[in-house]
């Protein structure tokens, strides 16, 4: 198919305009617009109508696309971060990684596959889509709960694993002709002179380098993209890869006091660059070759549904998690990730693998990304009809999320129990408790908890979702609970919970706006408040107030 007039502009114009509708299609199926990308790619391709002949161009928007996803994930991962990932996370990322790549490379030669696409595969099975899974907790509000905690920690272990695995295979290459010994040797030295080389800039330059370039937010984005992009084509010239170069550029800013202004505006244009990757990707499949990869990618597909999710609840129940938190945060792997596809198509670039191993891996992805976002969306129905299997995944005695009364003050059973202790439950609890009111707080968050022990508010850690949790709250003769949980959702599971352990007493709930406060209160049994608006009434008063006062005055 001949483009008209224009060419190369006419069609890139012609993509972004098929792909965004194709993306607003994504979205209301409630799917990643990534895989809109990569249908609009083989539609495109010449597998389809053949529109895609502006292949050096798009290739080459698309390894900027890709320079910059590793630059953004390097800048977010600050070190404070990485000191505090948390023994659980580390436990259950590496667990995951270990278990998908010894299971995965198993299973890929039992399929058939040579040995180093064997590896390739297994490694990009054990990657889970970081971007995905924090929208999909964000849009969900348990970004912050505990097993949204968690899932954060241990992607955080699988973005530092990618990198490290970029750079072994990228040394490979470099290596080749010498021995695995050598490679190593090699590897480690070239990653000790990265760091140290890191290090002196890090402390000496960068800082003064970024607070200049500060001065002007456009500068300071124009000097980003140069950072993350001079530094991948460094790191491809050191034997690294352009991808291990892009992410140690971030990395390198990530301590800095305006790696959130950056990451901010450059969200906008990986997005958009990344569009690219995935449209190169769609456009370069040959479905002579997929064919017989279909059955290939619907075992790996069910190996990643239901492997990684197990693995995961298995360590986190052996650590003394619920059955209900490890359930919630093994879902957040049963996909593989953008950078599973950037790894293998890395792969091919080193002459590691062929177009057969991306074409499997892009299957599996597209199956793992479109059904995980469908159970990560609809966890609580999910949970809630497999419970009954999941016993063999929790310890007799979960003690890591047992209640625990040493910080509980005052004497007597509480007479006001506030779930969630974000701003508003914080403060209300302290309030109450000034005023004399017994106050029990439930908040997930172990930080929380710990602040407000020390605060003297008595607190309890747990799940508010949780029934058996709820039922071993004290909540015989409380008067009172008080709900500032986040959305309409995880209300209603605290009001079936209340419910099912027999509370007699009265709820009120915190209303956000006023759309949710009409949710609220449609659910029936509860009283609900509105802190905003009537925060604005009493301010709006208290002001009417002193202006005619003042007027009376003169």
């Amino acid at each position: 198919m001949t483009l008209a007039p224009g060419g190369a502009f006419a069609e890139l114009a012609l993509l972004l305009g098929i792909t965004a509708v194709a993306g607003a299609l994504a979205t209301r199926l409630r799917q990643p617009v990534l895989i809109a990308y990569i249908f609009v790619g083989i539609v495109a391709g010449p597998a389809v109508f053949g529109i895609v002949q502006a292949h050096e161009q798009i290739d080459l928007l698309a390894q900027v696309g890709v320079a910059v996803l590793l630059f953004v994930v390097g800048l977010k991962l600050d070190l404070t971060h990485v000191r505090h990932i948390g023994h659980v996370a580390l436990a259950t990322g590496l667990g995951q990684l270990g278990f998908t790549i010894l299971f995965g490379f198993a299973l890929l030669l039992l399929l058939g596959k040579s040995t180093m696409e064997a590896v390739y595969v297994a490694v990009a099975l054990t990657f889970s889509s970081t971007i995905i899974i924090v929208k999909l907790l964000s849009d969900k509000r348990e970004l912050d709960s505990l097993h949204g905690r968690i899932a954060v920690g241990f992607l955080i272990v699988q973005d530092i694993a990618v990198v490290l695995a970029m750079m072994a295979m990228s040394a490979l290459r470099a290596g080749e002709g010498g021995s695995y010994g050598e490679v190593a040797v090699s590897l480690v030295l070239r990653v000790t002179a990265a760091g140290v080389l890191l290090y002196v800039l890090m402390r000496y330059l960068l800082p003064w380098i970024v607070r200049s370039m500060a001065r002007s937010q456009e500068l300071l984005l124009l000097f980003a993209i140069a950072w993350g992009t001079g530094l991948a084509a460094l790191g491809e010239w050191a034997g690294f890869s352009k991808e291990a170069g892009a992410f140690l550029a971030g990395f390198s800013l990530a301590s800095t006091a305006y790696r959130e202004a950056m990451s901010a505006r450059l969200t906008g244009i990986r997005d958009f660059l990344l569009l690219f990757f995935f449209l190169d990707l769609g456009a370069k499949l040959d479905f002579s070759t997929l064919g017989g990869e279909l059955w290939p990618a619907a075992i790996l597909s069910a190996f990643v549904l239901i492997g990684n999710p197990l693995i995961v609840m298995a360590i986190m129940g052996y650590m003394g998690y619920r059955k209900r938190t490890g359930f919630l945060a093994g879902l957040t792997v049963a996909q593989i990730s953008e950078f599973s596809i950037v790894f293998v198509a890395m792969g091919i670039t080193l002459g590691h693998v062929g177009m057969e191993a991306l074409g499997l891996t892009t299957l599996v992805g597209i199956v793992t990304i479109t059904l995980s976002t469908y159970m990560i969306l609809y966890a609580q129905r999910l949970y809630e009809w497999l419970s009954p299997w999941l016993k063999p995944f929790e310890r007799r005695v979960p003690f890591r999320e047992i209640a625990v009364d040493d910080g509980e003050q005052g004497a007597g059973r509480p007479q006001v129990i506030v779930f969630g202790l974000g701003r508003y439950g914080q403060r209300l609890a302290e309030r109450l408790q000034g005023s004399g009111i017994r106050v029990l707080g439930v908040d997930f968050d172990p930080e929380v908890v710990r602040d407000e022990r020390r605060a003297r508010v008595p607190v309890r850690f747990g799940d508010a979702q949780d029934v058996d949790f709820v039922d071993a709250l004290p909540l015989e003769g409380v008067p009172w609970v008080v709900s500032s949980l986040p959305d309409v959702d995880s209300v209603q599971a605290l009001l079936h919970a209340l419910e099912a352990c027999g509370f007699g007493g009265s709820v009120a709930v915190v209303a956000r706006d006023e759309s949710q406060g009409a949710r609220l209160e449609k659910l029936g049994r509860v009283t609900v408040l509105y802190p905003f608006r009537d925060a604005v009434d009493y301010v709006g008063n208290q002001l009417a107030r002193q202006v005619l006062d003042r007027s009376e005055a003169t």
